[in-house]
Parts: structure tokens; C-alpha cells; sequence
């Protein structure tokens, strides 16, 4: 609670998280009452739900680029209000067709706008938190999975009703939390420049403007390197997909191993999402305080795979096993699933922002964003088309490819770290060789301006 008195980024940060949390709040009613819309109040059998569901996760797959190549022209809060009226004016359509092939764009527009939302939130918190991001990332998780919980539980009542009116009710509500989401954004002070912003050591606010785009002043012109064509940071991004399948295990292939491979009862499942919710509200900001900084976060990448492979391990304990065997070793399969989503979070977050070239950080971490999208639309099918078709054998493959996995991004990661280091300090030695010589010149010109000359050096 301190902590969000005083985020890193001061008052900024904290109206952000503000609007971060009811954002969530109404994307948790929504996710809780979506498939039962579509099923009972628009008529869809499983195939065409599957469809729908496939093309949003698609287009949500677009929006993280498109954002990011758009924070390098225009303000992010700018952006970000305009994703929520987006969001806002496409749950109203839904208000207004039941159609089948009129949903398809309404949920693919959604998707990408809510997709594009969380790409631009990011590019805010590198902004206002500078190096705290982590912890302002730790915050942010919390206040987001208290959210989606309260979301849940208002979905819960509308459920319990049943009728058309209600699911209309909760589409409105969702529809409410985008307003108040972006009546909030709209109150922020977006810093200006594309570099970090760090936070001041005094209060937490944001402080001047950081890094440019290219070492000179802020508004200065300067070439901006494309992350398509950036094969070491591709790398990453390539790598980083398959190990954020923790979500796809523990909302997917849990409660489907629970089902049809164990004896454990069917009401174990709701509890594989309270825990992980309360893990995530209470460990958060401790993981992300052992996890922090460049090295910390690669340091992550590889106990994400060691962490993994232990609730593997436990899933196929439970495999055959009785109702009390099996409970015990798949809640503790999703205790491990859930350390492994903590360590994710900081990883991923942190070696997106530091890999990045500081000035071109808006479209190298819309790339990025990618990640977690094409993990929910195939994340699901790898799981219940290879891992669990192949039984046992599958999980204990899936856990050693992603420890294996893991230390190939924390190699390429320290590896791109060292190369980023060494050209910034050979950037640093240039600029100082270029510079020394015209002080020393100026120093012999004209003696009584050598202080005036040092004093505006040391400011720049």
C-alpha cells in the first residue's frame, strides 16, 4: 500500500495505475461473461466460436506493432485514450449485433485496440518510472489481478441472472470502466522525449526528459532503426513466445488434464485462479525486487524453465492418481505455474525495455508485444494438439524444452547486453575524444571562457 502511495513516477504513475486497475475491472467482467454471450444470447456453436475467438487473438497480434510504430509520432497518452474509445465504441456495437459475420470484425477490433492498450501502457511506465519500471510493472500486476478478481465477481452476479438484459448490463459495465479509464489517462502529464524518463530520487515523480532518440536534444531529427530488420532483438522476441505458455498451462491444460487424466474433483479447478490471483497480489512486488535490472531479469529467464518443468513434473504425478493425490500435486503444479508467471512478467518486461536501442524503444517493444498475443491464439492448440495428445510424455518434453529454451534466451540476452554495452562505451569514447580536443582549443583561444564552456558541458 506504500508502494502505491508513492509509485515510482509519482503523481502520473499513480493516476495510471488507477486507470490500469478499472480498465481491468470491466475486462474482467467481460471475460467471464464472453463466451456465454456469444453461446447463449448469440446463438454460436463451438466451431464458430472458435473462429471468432482464433481471429480476435490474430488481431490482437497486429496491435502491439501498430502501436509502437505510432508512439514514435504521436504522445502515448494521446494514443492510449484514443484505444479506449475505440474499445468503448466496439462493445457498443455489440450492444447492436448478434450476427455472426458482423461479430467477427466487431471482436477483431476489439481485440486489437485492447492489445494495442497494454503495448502503450508499457511505453508510459519506461517513461514515467525510468529505471523503477520493474517495480511500477510489480504494482501494476497487482492492482490488474485485484481487477480482473472484482471484475469476476460482478460478471458473477449478471451470470446468476441469466437473462439477455443482464449480459447487456455487463457489456455496459465494461463499456464504463473504458470512459472512467480514459477520463484518467486524460488527467496525466506524459513526459516528453522518446527516452526513459528516471524517476527523482526525492518523491518518486517524473523528472526531465531522458535519452533521446539519438544523444542530441529531444526534438531533434534522427534516424530510428527498424526492430524487423534488428535479428538479435527478433531473437528474443522468437524466443520469448514459447515461454509465456505458463498462461496457456494453467487456464487451459490444468483444468483439461484435471478433467479427463486424474480423479481430482472438478471443483479444484476454480481454485487454480484464486490462487493464482492471490500469489500474484502478494509475491509480485518480491519478485520483481529479486528479479530487478537487466541482469536480475536474464537471471529470471532461467529459473522460469527450472520452474516450469517442476509443475510438469507435478502434472504428471497427478496423472491416473485419486481425488486427494491428484488435487494435492496439480494446486501445487499451479502454485509452481504461477512462480513461473511472476518470473515471466519481470523477464519479459525487463529485457524487452534494455535490449531495446533507447532511442527507437516505442516500436522495438510494439514487436514485443507480440509475444504474449500469439501465445493466446496458439499457445491453446500446442498445448491440446502435441503436449497433452502425446500424455505424460508431452508434459515431461514441454518442461525440459522450456528449460532448455530459457538458458538460450538468458545466453542471447547477456550476449546482446554486452554487445549494446560495448557500443554505447564506444559511442561515449567517441564523443568525448570529439569533444576534449575543442575544449582544449577553446581553452587556449580564449582562456576566460573556459569555465562558461565546462559549465555548459557538464550541464549537457
Amino acid at each position: 500500500m506504500a508502494q502505491l502511495r508513492r509509485p515510482p513516477g509519482g503523481r502520473d504513475a499513480r493516476i495510471m495505475l488507477l486507470a490500469q486497475c478499472v480498465d481491468r475491472t470491466g475486462t474482467g467482467v467481460w471475460a467471464a461473461a464472453s463466451v456465454l454471450y456469444f453461446t447463449y444470447v448469440c446463438g454460436m456453436d463451438a466451431r464458430q466460436l472458435g473462429l471468432l475467438l482464433g481471429v480476435g487473438a490474430v488481431a490482437g497480434i497486429v496491435g502491439s506493432p501498430l502501436a509502437g510504430r505510432a508512439a514514435e509520432r504521436i504522445p502515448v497518452r494521446w494514443l492510449l485514450i484514443g484505444c479506449h474509445l475505440l474499445r468503448l465504441g466496439a462493445m457498443g456495437l455489440l450492444l447492436l449485433v448478434d450476427d455472426f459475420a458482423a461479430l467477427l470484425p466487431v471482436v477483431a477490433l476489439i481485440c486489437l485496440a485492447e492489445r494495442a492498450a497494454k503495448t502503450l501502457e508499457m511505453l508510459f511506465a519506461t517513461r514515467v518510472a525510468g529505471e523503477r519500471r520493474a517495480t511500477y510493472q510489480a504494482l501494476f500486476r497487482s492492482v490488474a489481478n485485484a481487477g480482473y478478481a472484482l471484475g469476476a465477481g460482478v460478471a458473477a452476479i449478471g451470470l446468476a441472472v441469466g437473462t439477455t438484459g443482464a449480459y447487456r448490463v455487463l457489456i455496459a459495465a465494461n463499456g464504463l470502466s473504458y470512459v472512467l479509464a480514459a477520463a484518467l489517462v486524460w488527467r496525466t502529464r506524459e513526459p516528453s522525449g522518446r527516452g526513459l524518463v528516471a524517476a527523482k530520487a526525492g518523491d518518486g515523480a517524473g523528472g526531465g526528459a531522458g535519452d533521446g532518440a539519438g544523444g542530441g536534444p529531444a526534438g531533434a531529427p534522427s534516424a530510428v532503426p527498424s526492430p524487423w530488420r534488428d535479428r538479435g532483438y527478433l531473437r528474443f522476441v522468437l524466443l520469448d513466445m514459447p515461454l509465456n505458455l505458463d498462461d496457456s498451462i494453467l487456464n487451459v491444460g490444468l483444468p483439461l488434464w484435471l478433467v479427463h487424466h486424474t480423479g481430482a474433483p472438478h471443483a479444484v479447478v476454480p481454485v487454480f485462479l484464486v490462487l493464482n490471483t492471490v500469489l500474484v497480489v502478494v509475491l509480485q512486488l518480491r519478485v520483481s525486487a529479486w528479479a530487478e535490472g537487466a541482469l536480475g531479469a536474464a537471471a529470471a529467464v532461467r529459473w522460469y524453465g527450472v520452474t516450469v518443468l517442476g509443475g510438469c513434473l507435478l502434472i504428471v504425478l497427478a496423472t491416473g492418481a485419486g481425488p486427494v493425490v491428484a488435487s494435492v500435486a496439480l494446486l501445487a503444479a499451479a502454485i509452481l505455474i504461477t512462480l513461473a508467471e511472476l518470473l515471466r512478467s519481470v523477464s519479459s518486461w525487463e529485457l524487452a525495455v534494455v535490449l531495446a536501442p533507447p532511442g527507437a524503444r516505442a516500436s522495438y517493444l510494439g514487436v514485443a508485444g507480440m509475444s504474449q498475443s500469439v501465445q493466446k491464439s496458439v499457445g491453446p492448440l500446442l498445448l491440446t494438439g502435441v503436449v497433452m495428445a502425446a500424455g505424460p510424455l508431452g508434459w515431461l518434453g514441454l518442461g525440459a524444452a522450456t528449460v532448455g529454451l530459457g538458458a538460450l534466451q538468458r545466453r542471447a540476452s547477456l550476449r546482446r547486453l554486452a554487445t549494446l554495452g560495448g557500443a554505447a562505451g564506444d559511442a561515449e569514447g567517441a564523443e568525448r575524444a570529439a569533444v576534449e580536443p575543442a575544449r582544449s582549443a577553446t581553452a587556449s583561444a580564449a582562456p576566460s571562457a573556459t569555465s562558461s564552456v565546462t559549465s555548459s558541458a557538464t550541464v549537457g
